[in-house]
Formats: structure tokens, sequence, C-alpha cells
């Protein structure tokens, strides 16, 4: 393949979003019971069932009474808590001991707070409630309809569903959640020099960790992994493996996109007929970049040093299993922080180093290069150096991309 001019970061994200929002139709939707569905994306509008509140409620422990003609006195002659409803209409004078949550009495237009109220026993059937403060219709009162309408969107289409959500989808009664199939992602690593993880390496072997991190990440980007077998530097063992690797709903690779001789996957991809989008990014790591599509399957291969492997997936892929998934809000999000000491970078290329982002300030951490994976374990986010500044001082704002 061999594109002469490779793409800058910002270019091959838009391409990438680009692709993957029109390569497919929204994947099936299947309705799971709402314990389920935290993660998920949502394949329909939820709406309010009816108006939140759906009664007056109050905000506070305190009385509930008339603010009109209040002169600081009122008589208390009863008591609501929440879950119940007073027996009848509040006259001038009258005051409610009512509790948070609690539905105000017809004829209560304000609740004054326990706290700014005395309370004087006349006997024991009798109380009085007395205070200094001034009061105002609609005090400490959230009114029916003002959080939400009947019929108000309370959840859109294409939400990632976290714990407010579900929470929302349960208070307006929708249990059983309309969302997208998780799309299968095919993991497969490449190279002679791996072996798996729980096998001792010969000095000149490393262990497999990109299979078992791709798998990872696929998993918090929503999706499930399948994990193939590695594939050897060999081109009908690559290709088979390749082949079953279309059958999911996307492929990743990792290895064998770089220049080298036995850098064999462009070779397979081109001979299934892909068409490729582009071959290199201008960043670093993970410079060696493909995106392509072979038989309406979108397909990333990605560098094999872990950290390029790593970086690209949080960056291209998962913007492309986002945009599959039918998410509205892509990932990931960069931050703006303050730098803790100057840096500087060459410029030309937009930089992903491994970084660490306490009490809003990011310091760059050292490393050796995009096998560190130690280094990015002890990080929790890459400072992000873009391609057309070379330096930054001490307290300059700078992109973050977290962990």
């Amino acid at each position: 393949m061999g594109y002469v001019q490779p793409l800058t970061f910002a270019t091959a994200r838009e391409t990438v979003l680009r692709i993957a929002s029109g390569s497919a139709s929204l994947p099936l939707i299947e309705t799971l019971p709402l314990d389920q569905c935290s993660g998920r994306v949502l394949a329909s509008d939820i709406r309010a069932d009816r108006a939140y509140p759906s009664f007056a409620r109050s905000v506070r422990d305190g009385f509930a009474l008339s603010s009109t003609g209040f002169q600081g006195l009122a008589r208390i002659v009863g008591e609501v808590k929440a879950g119940q409803h007073f027996h009848r209409a509040l006259g001038q004078g009258e005051a409610v001991a009512i509790m948070t949550g609690a539905p105000v009495p017809e004829g209560a237009d304000a609740v004054i707070m326990v706290e700014h109220t005395r309370v004087e026993h006349t006997s024991v059937a009798d109380a009085t409630m007395t205070t200094d403060r001034a009061i105002q219709s609609r005090d400490n009162i959230v009114f029916p309809g003002t959080e939400c309408a009947t019929g108000a969107v309370v959840v859109p289409r294409g939400t990632r569903l976290d714990y407010a959500h579900v929470a929302t989808l349960a208070t307006v009664g929708a249990t059983q959640v309309p969302v997208y199939r998780r799309p299968s992602i095919a993991v497969l690593a490449t190279g002679d020099e791996l072996v798996p993880a729980d096998t001792e390496p010969a000095p000149y072997q490393i262990r497999n960790s990109n299979a078992p991190m791709l798998a990872t990440q696929i998993r918090r980007a929503g999706a499930c992994p399948v994990v193939l077998p590695v594939a050897r530097d060999e081109y009908e063992p690559t290709r088979s493996l390749i082949e079953q690797g279309l059958q999911s709903d996307m492929l990743l690779l990792s290895g064998g996109v770089s220049a080298g001789k036995y850098d064999l996957v462009e070779t397979v991809l081109s001979d299934l007929g892909a068409e490729f989008f582009f071959d290199r990014v201008l960043i670093q790591p993970g410079q060696p970049l493909v995106f392509g599509r072979v038989r309406d399957r979108l397909v990333f291969g990605l560098p094999g040093n872990p950290v390029s492997s790593a970086v690209t997936f949080e960056l291209f892929a998962r913007i492309a299993i986002d945009a599959w998934s039918g998410a509205s809000q892509l990932t990931p999000g960069f931050l703006r922080a303050p730098l803790a000491a100057p840096f500087r970078h060459r410029m030309g290329l937009t930089r992903f180093l491994p970084a660490v982002l306490q009490d809003g300030i990011v310091t760059h951490k050292s490393w050796q290069g995009s096998g560190d994976v130690f280094a990015v374990a002890s990080a929790n986010a890459f400072l992000v150096a873009r391609e057309d500044r070379e330096s930054w001082d001490t307290g300059d704002l700078i992109e973050v991309l977290p962990r």
C-alpha cells in the first residue's frame, strides 16, 4: 500500500469517525432488565411517564403553611411524612410538621425550616410554631413538573448508561430497556517472538501482553473481545487467522504493520481485497497504524509495541467502537491541565507521553519508549504534546488524556 504522506492526528481521527459512522447500519437491538444495562448504549429515547415531581414536595424538614398573612405564629395541626398525604387543606394560621420528601398539604405554599422555628405546647393536644424569619411563597418546595414534564425525553437514544441514567430509568418505570447489541471485536497479535503470558519465555522471546491488554480495553469500551491465537510470521497462518477474525464485527491486529521483511499484515489484507484509508499517522507512539475495511468489516493494524498499541486503540479504535455501537458521545475525552514543570518536544508529531495528573496538575513521567508498560502502569494519564508547538512553561495549560 504505502501512502506517500501520513495523516495528521486530527485528520486520521476524522477519517476513522467518518468511515465508522457510515460503514454499517446501527447494530441490532436487544431488551435487557434494568439491572443489566450499565455500560450499554440506549437504543431509543426514554420519556417521562408523568410529571416529576408529581406533587408539591418539601425539600426540608420543617413546617408547611400558607405565606399569605403569616405573622410569625401558627397552630400545629398535624404531621406528614414522605409517602403519606395530609387528610385536609390547611387554613390561615395553621401549620403541619413536614419531613423532607413529603407532599405539601393543600392550602400551604411554603415550608419554613425546623431550625428556624420554636415550638411551644399550650396543652397536651395543642402546640404552636413561632419564628422571626420572613417567608415567601414557594420557599423550600419543589412544585409538580419543575424537574421534568410528562413525555419529556429523560435519557436520549445513544447514551451509554451509567449509574445516574439507571436511576433515572428506574424513576420513570423503564425496567425493560432497549439497548444496542455489543459488537464483537477480534484481537489478533502477530509475531514469532510472542509466547503466552503463562509461559516462561526464552531470552529472545516476550510474553504476549497486547492480547489481554486490548481485550481489557475492548471490554471497557463496552464491546466483546474475541481473542485469537497468535499469528506467526508466515503468510498462510496469518491469512487464515485474519479470515477467522473477519467473522467478528471488527478486527484489531497487533504488530506486523511496519516495513520489515516479516511484517505481513498489509500484504495479507491487500490480498483479501482490503480498502485502505491510511497506514501512517503523525503521532508518537503509534506512527505505523493501518486502518481499512475488508468485506464490510473495519480493520485496525495496531503497532506491536504495547504502549503504541494501547494508545492507538484509545485514540482510534475506541471511537470506531463507539460509532458502531450507536453511542452519541465519543471517547476519549481530552482535558487541559497546568504543567508542573517546563516541557519541550520536537515539532512535527503529536506525542502521547505517560504522565501523572494529581490535584489538577500534570507531571510528565520519564520512560524508556513505547515498550515501557511499567511507566504507563504507574501513570494515570497521557500528556498530549501537539505537533505545532515546541515548548510549554511551568503552569501552561496542556492537553491531557486520562488513562
